[in-house]
Formats: structure tokens, sequence, C-alpha cells
């Protein structure tokens, strides 16, 4: 049993048996110091489709990627609350569908199961081996201070038994069919791996399953491991790399759960209990924090079937919060340790911080590392060993983990040439150019780094590490592309800068193991690094120059804004930029007009044609698209930040001189009309298409938002052209996600709210009518379900207390384990999909129950409705149903929120319309401090059963 944690791009970590050079094989000594399904799948166009349906808009795409969203946080929500309806939909052919997504391609695929683990499978017939491991975002950093060592501790503990095997019995029986299995612990992770014959990878799957969510922790066996623990904590200590390091982290990593070791301490390991283990099992230890990895000569199709039958009844009944990075710290003065000790050599490490694995300033400082001191070949290692022959060794390496990392520089030499070493180190530090590197050293590197990661391939094992690794932290393969990418693209310039930002003589913090004896004083070592290296510190103005710099608003001229959301763990850029108007702009017969020009907009500019632009976005692993809402008009684009420069001109061109040619606008009434066609064909489509008019009697909110196809038919291009002039007038709030150029952004803010904005031209949010029409019943013939919604008023979100509320509600009543699904599923058989959503606008909204049923059903479906809305009014929700809707929305809302794009758009979208862009969060905060009583008495007030809507759909 390791523990340990990746050194990125090229980590000798036992189990993962990445290899590198001497460093990072020095680093496993430092870290690793310990013995070591029911499926429920949506892919993103389905997702795509849900939106749109509750939009009543296609999502315009280019053929390079799929783009934005709706245009309409309120709609959106909305579309997430009927996510489940479509889900359910699917599941009739989830079986088939599974089939085909694992018959497409090599893989791997990774498939979500209905408990929120991962699943990655991944076809390789080269060995009759299977590999399978279970990663679990569980380790050292998410541990108590006074618990520290527990997640290493029960690491051990899980070969001590479980449930059904005896200690030592998992071992036995995966050694016995000729298999091998282990653990290890990390700062960020745990993972436990078997390697088996392909016969027995059903063995191997139960085993890794039975250890992580079995585990017996019998308070005798603890005691007897606690003890093995404590073993390995001190010999660790007996090795100068583990004592350095465990210095170093609690200096460079200090205020963080970083700054304390992986094993622990021994007073911390002495007193964690079984209790504490299960504490935090029960914690940390749920499948939406887990990815189970399969590998190896494997028939994936069953071994989807064998995790749903192992996995399918865990369940994640506690929240899991996205790790938030740690600030790369600036201690202000260089730190030196010394510690005598019967050692025979001086061992010295020396670390500078810097961001965690995601970032994309990663491949830089690796490549910086390995032209410094990664090997023979390397600038310190051929001046100091070679030429001087002051060490014994000396190298660089970059440690990444997930929040954060250090620059680390290891050497050995003799006692009596540490002074003149460390001078000479400083002054070598202190005058590194990159230009002086050859073309054929960073080609050499570049051929090293690569090599290490394609060499993780040559064995079953390291494929199966390397897949599982990318996918955990980084979200799968594309991550590894575009570390190829940037470490292929990089410039001198661009390593110097990144030199410059981290190599900071006054970030610096050293440990130094010297023989007794040896005259060696911490003050004149720190004192040389200021006489030898004078700082070349970054200001905040020089860095805001090229980098994200921090988050802020910035009020242009004419009533724009601008939002800057950093966030460097991707090199890619995201931006939103949002108008109010949609079908806002639109007079009562230039109904679908919104629509048309958003799928037009981006169909070629005045230099481009259409086949042009999209040829130029793909070149460029971009995407850019348009939409319309009822209450907003947006663009949003994603693209690599390097692309900066191409990206910028090309959205203002698009913004500013659109092509509307009239082959393009002919095949967008096309599209929009043959999407309105295809709408009417679906039951749930049909009715989305038709509840706003149904609801509302005036106002955008009442229109057919994509028209009626003989309107849309007459539109012109002088009508598009007048309705975009019009639209693009109006003030814009533009949001930043992502690692950035901050100052080219903002000049292209300026310039486009002084060219475009009319400054006086804004335009009010829409409000509502409701319509006095209180059923509407449509027959779509030769279908064999009746679909059923009945529909209640509710305030907009301008009223935050009764959002808070209501959003709580509808999360008590939706989902597969919520109250309507129960009820008139579970109990009464009364359909296949039960569910509630909410929709809201700034001023307007509804609460809605669905259900789609069998036609002869549709009086009882209606009935349990009833029932359950006087259930609601008369008594309060159970507590473990409040506790249950409060989990839901925090984890829909990081669900939802993780990629740059979806916080780029909520940002723009909530502020166009007058609202704080964390207004989102600020709503699940208050919903968590409600009570059941609270929410009945919005339940009281708004879902009046006399007074709802009905909508019927009938065969």
């Amino acid at each position: 049993m390791v523990p340990q944690q990746k050194v990125r791009a090229g980590s000798a970590v036992k189990g993962f048996k990445f290899e590198k050079l001497s460093i990072l094989i020095f680093l496993l000594g430092v870290l690793l110091m310990s013995t070591g399904c029911k499926i429920e799948k949506i892919d993103s166009n389905r997702k795509e489709d849900v939106a749109a349906v509750l939009n009543e808009t296609e999502v315009m795409k280019t053929p390079s990627s799929a783009l934005s969203q709706t245009g309409s946080v309120s709609e959106k929500d909305a579309a997430q609350s009927i996510a489940q309806t479509a889900q359910d939909e699917a599941n009739a052919e989830l079986s088939k569908e599974i089939s085909d997504a694992l018959a497409s391609g090599e893989g791997p695929h990774v498939i979500k199961l209905s408990n929120g683990m991962s699943l990655l499978i991944k076809e390789d017939n080269r060995f009759p081996l299977v590999n399978v491991r279970l990663f679990v975002h569980a380790g050292s950093s998410y541990e108590d201070p006074s618990q520290a060592g527990i997640s290493h501790l029960l690491e051990h503990m899980v070969f001590k038994g479980t449930a059904t095997r005896a200690p030592g019995q998992t071992a036995r029986e995966i050694e016995s069919v000729g298999g091998d299995m282990n653990a290890a612990t990390s700062f960020d992770y745990t993972v436990y791996y078997v390697e088996v014959p392909e016969k027995e990878w059903k063995l191997g799957m139960d085993i890794v399953s039975d250890m992580t969510f079995n585990a017996k922790i019998d308070p005798e066996e603890l005691k007897s491991e606690r003890e093995v623990v404590l073993s390995e904590l001190e010999r660790g200590e007996d090795n100068p790399g583990s004592r350095i390091f465990k210095t170093l982290q609690s200096i460079v990593w200090k205020n963080t759960s970083y700054q304390w070791p992986i094993i622990g301490y021994r007073d911390t390991v002495k007193n964690i209990s079984a209790e504490d283990i299960h504490a935090y099992i029960n914690r940390l230890y749920q499948p939406q924090s887990m990815l189970l990895s399969v590998v190896g000569k494997i028939n994936p199709e069953e071994v989807v079937k064998e995790a749903e039958r192992l996995c399918g009844a865990m369940k994640s009944d506690a929240p899991v919060l996205p790790p938030v990075v740690f600030p790369v710290p600036e201690t202000g003065k260089a730190t030196v340790k010394i510690i005598p000790g019967k050692w025979n050599k001086v061992y010295i490490g020396a670390a500078f911080p810097i961001p965690g694995l995601s970032s994309a300033k990663i491949a830089g400082l690796e490549m910086m590392c390995e032209l410094l001191g990664g090997g023979e070949t390397s600038k310190l290692y051929r001046k100091f060993k070679y030429e001087k022959r002051m060490v014994d060794s000396i190298s660089v390496s970059s440690l990444t983990l997930e929040r954060a990392g250090m620059l680390y520089i290891f050497a050995t030499l003799d006692a009596d040439k540490v002074d003149e070493f460390w001078k000479e180190l400083m002054i070598e530090l202190s005058s590194v150019d990159f230009n002086d590197f050859t073309d054929r050293e960073i080609e050499r590197v570049i051929l090293n780094l690569e090599d290490s990661l394609f060499l993780t391939k040559e064995t079953l094992s390291g494929l199966a590490s390397k897949l599982g690794y990318f996918q955990f932290f980084e979200g799968g393969e594309q991550a590894e592309e575009n570390y190829l990418y940037d470490l292929h693209n990089i410039t001198r310039t661009q390593l110097q800068k990144l030199y410059d930002e981290y190599f900071v003589p006054e970030n610096i913090a050293s440990c130094m193991l010297v023989p007794e004896g040896t005259k060696a004083k911490a003050v004149n070592f720190e004192k040389a690094v200021a006489e030898n290296w004078p700082s070349k510190k970054i200001t905040v103005g020089d860095n805001a120059a090229y980098g994200p710099g921090e988050a802020a608003t910035i009020e242009l001229s004419n009533g724009s804004q601008l939002v800057f959301i950093p966030d460097e763990t991707l090199p890619y850029t995201a931006m939103s930029m949002y108008w109010v108007g949609g079908d806002a702009d639109l007079s009562t017969d230039e109904q679908g007009l919104a629509a048309l020009t958003s799928q037009s907009l981006t169909r070629g500019t005045a230099s481009m044609n259409a086949t042009e632009l999209e040829d130029f976005v793909s070149d460029r692993a971009a995407s850019i698209g348009a939409t319309a809402g009822r209450e907003v008009f947006a663009i949003n684009a994603k693209f690599p930040s390097r692309f900066t420069a191409d990206m910028l001109p090309l959205i203002n061109e698009i913004i500013t001189e659109p092509r509307f040619a009239p082959e393009e606008l002919e095949r967008a009434r096309e599209d929009q009309i043959s999407a309105i066609k295809r709408k009417g064909d679906r039951p749930l489509s049909l009715a989305f298409r038709n509840i706003f008019p149904f609801l509302y009697k005036s106002g955008s909110y009442s229109f057919f938002h994509l028209g009626m196809p003989e309107g849309v038919e007459k539109y012109t291009k002088e009508d598009i052209s007048d309705y975009w002039a019009k639209q693009s007038s109006r003030p814009f709030v533009l949001a930043i996600c992502g690692d950035y150029d901050r100052k080219a952004l903002e000049d292209f803010a300026k310039q486009l709210d002084g060219k475009l904005v009319l400054k006086n031209k804004p335009l009010a949010i829409p409000t509502s009518e409701w319509s006095d029409s209180k059923d509407l019943s449509m027959v779509l013939p030769d279908r064999n379900q009746a679909h059923l919604m009945v529909i209640f008023p509710v305030p907009g979100m301008e009223d935050h207390e009764a959002t808070a509320g209501l959003s709580l509600l509808r999360a008590s009543l939706a989902g597969q384990s919520g109250l309507l699904f129960r009820d008139l599923r579970d109990k009464q058989g009364l359909g296949y999909t039960v569910t509630a959503f909410l929709w809201q606008a700034p001023k307007t909204g509804f609460m809605a129950f669905y259900i789609g049923t069998k036609p002869e059903q549709l009086e009882q479906a209606m009935t349990g409705f009833e029932n359950t809305v006087k259930m609601l009014k008369k008594q309060d929700l159970p507590e473990d149903e409040i506790t249950r809707a409060k989990n839901i929305l925090n984890g829909e809302y990081y669900q939802e929120h993780q990629s740059l794009l979806s916080r780029s758009r909520e940002s723009a979208s909530l502020m166009v319309k007058g609202f704080e862009p964390d207004l989102d969060i600020k709503i699940i905060e208050q919903a968590s401090k409600m009570d059941a009583a609270q929410v009945r008495e919005l339940i009281n007030k708004y879902l009046n059963w006399e007074t709802k809507y009905t909508l019927t759909v009938h065969p």
C-alpha cells in the first residue's frame, strides 16, 4: 500500500508506474511513505434538446463544437428542472444507447451511474489481464488537522476485513487467481486497485468495491495496524529526502491542508478511533466523488452491467463540494532551516510555491524545470556537477497537487562545499535567461516530457493509471492533448515570464540536513539569497497587462458592464455577452424574428462567408454561437487563450458587420421551420411550445418563440438587419471567465461599448399578465401516452425568499426519490415519468407538476396531484426531506457550474437583468437556512388548486 500524489506529466509513483528522472524517483521516497448500478445518462445533445424544448429555440452550432444553451438563466433553471423528464424518456432505450456509445470509437468511454459515480471503460486486448481501479476524492488534504493521517490509516484498514471477508481474505482471493492488488493514499485522493487475469475481472471489480464500501474497521485490528503505521512513520523520518520534504511542505503550504504529511503525526495517528474512521467514510466516501476504472481484455457492456449490480445500491447521501484552489503564497522573505544530524553528506531542498496541477501554466513550468535540472544534460546539473564539481547530484522538478504545487530543487554535496555552492546557486538563479537555451535543448526536453506520457501506455497498469488520473482530475484525455499542445507551442518569452513569476527569491524556502559539527547558520544562508539574487518581483500592474488578475466588474461609458472571473485551471477563455432583449424587443407580429436572427448571426461576416467562418473557428478549437430568449439575447464564445488575438477581431466583426447572406438566411429559415414541425411531432415538445402562449396573454412571454412557419417564411434580410441594429445598440454585460488576456478584453469591450451602444436606450425587463383561460387540451393522434401538467403561478426571481423556498419545494418533489415519484409512480404505478419543475423570470414564474401516463389514468393522476397539494398544505415536510432538498440544490449548482462558459453565462445573464452575479448561490444559501414551516407557508400562499392552470396532450 503506497500513499501517493502524482507528479504531473512524468511521475515515478509506484502503482502508477510513471517513469521519470532521478528527482522524481527521489520524490517517490519523499511522498510515498507507507506500505502501501443503475445507469442514467443524457448525452450533451439530449441536454441541449431539453433546454431547447423549454426555450423554444434550437441551439445554434458551428460544425466545430456545441455552443451555448438557453439565453436566460431562468429558462435554463427550468430546463434543468425538467431534465429528469427527458432522462426518464431516454431510459426506455438506455441499454441500446449505452451499447451504441460503447461501440463507437476505441474509448475510453465514461458513463455516469445513477448515484453519481463515474465509470471509465477502456478495452485493451494486448494482454490477458484486466486492471480495476477505484479513485476516491479523499486524501490527507481533506482531513481535519487533529486527525492527520486518517486517510492513510483507512487505506491500511480496508485490507483488514470487510462485512463479508475476513482480514487478509481479499489479498488471498486475488493472489490465488494469479492477480495483484494494492492501494495508495495521496494528498488529494485514495485509489484501490487490482490487476487480475481476464477471466477473473468480476472478482477484481467485486474486491475493489467491497474494500471501498464495506470496510469493517474492527477496533482490535485497528489497534495493531496503528503500530504498523507508526513504524512506517519512523522509517520515513530516517530518510533524508522525507525529512526535508516534511519540513518544506509545512513552510510552502503553511495554513493549508497540504502542510501536514500524508502519513500524519504520531499523536494524531495514535488517537484515531474506529468511530473517527467511520465518520470520515460517511463524509467523503460518496459515489459522486468516485471514479471506477476498468481497463483491459473485457466486454464493455458486461462491465457496465456488473458496475450497475455492484454499485447501484451505493447512494450519495451528503454534499461534496469542489475543492477550493489555494492561492500561491508570498512569504516576503527567504526562509532557511538547518537540521544537524548523523549525516555523512549535506542534503539541500529548496522550494517555491506554484499553482496546482490543472493550471494552464503547468506545461511551461515543467518544461522550465526540465531545462534547468531535469537530467544530466540540464543547465544546473552540467554546471554544478560536471563543470564545478560542487555536488554529487542536483535536480529541479515541478510537484503539482490538485490545489497547489511547488518547484523543487534538490542537491547532495559535501559539507565543506555548502557555503560556496549556495552562493553560486543564488547567482545562477538570478541570471537565468531562456534565450540562452538552444533549439536542440528545447526539443530534447519536449521529447522527454512527451515520452514520459506515452510510455505509460506500455503497460496495462500504466495506461489504466493515466486514463483514470486524467479523467478524475482533469476531465478526460483532452487535458493530455492540451498539455502536449502547450509543450510544442510555448515560447522562450513565455518561459522567461513564468520563471520570473515563480522563481522569486523572497519566496524561497530551504531545508538543509548537515552533519553534526558543521558550522552553518540559517541567517547566513538567508542573507546570501538577498545579496546574490536581487528581486525581480512582478507588480500587480505588470501582471494585469497579460494575465487575468483579480475578479472585478468595470462600468463602461455607455451603460455596459465588463465582468472578469479569473480561473487559470485551463488555458481557455470563455466569454458571454448578454443584452436585455430577445423576444422583448419584438412586436406581436414579429414572433420568431429574434430566434431567426440568432440562427443567422454567426453564419458569416463582411470578410468571411459561412464556411470560411466555420473553418476559421474549427481551426482554433473554438466555439461561438448566439441564442435568443424571451427577455435576453446572447452571444457566447470559448476558445484556447492563445488564440485571443484571432478570436476577438472575429467576434467584433460578427457583432458589428454580420453578413446575413440571402442563401444563409434561407438555410436558417428552413432550420427554424423544421424545428417548429419537429416539436409538433413530440408530445412533450408540443406542450412546451404552447405553454407560454397558454399561460400569458400579452407581452413577450405570450409569444411563440420560434414563431409560426408562415411568419418565419416572410422575414427578409432587412427585417433581421433592423432587428439586430436595434438589439445590439442596447447596453450589454460581457462576462469573461478563465485564463485570459485582461487588457485585450478590456480594450475589446470598451471599443464595442463606444461604437454600438446608445447610452440612453436600455430596454426594461418585461412584465407579464396571466391568461384568463385556465385549461388547454391538445390532441396528437396516433400516440400512446397522455401528458398532464398542473401549473401554479409564483413570483419571479426578484422575490428572493420565495425563490429560495420554492426551489426547496421543487427539489423535494422532483427526482426518482422525490415525493411525486414515490407516490404516483412507485406506489400507484401511474406513469413512467413524474416530476416537478420551477420556471422563473425576473418578474414572473410558475411551479408545475408533470406526469406522462396512460389516457385512462389521467383522472387518477390529477387526483394524485391534488392530494399531494392538500398534504403539502396540511403538514410540514419531514426534516429528512428538507435536508435532501438542500443537498440537491447545492449539488445541482456545482454540477452545472463547473465549466468556464457556464460561469460566464451565469454572471452575464444575471447582471443584465439587474441581479448580483452570485444571486444563484445566495438563493441556495438562503434556502439552506429555511425550515419546513417556512416552505409550507409558501405552499399555502402559491399552490392554490382553485386557481391552477392545466395543460394536457391527449393521444
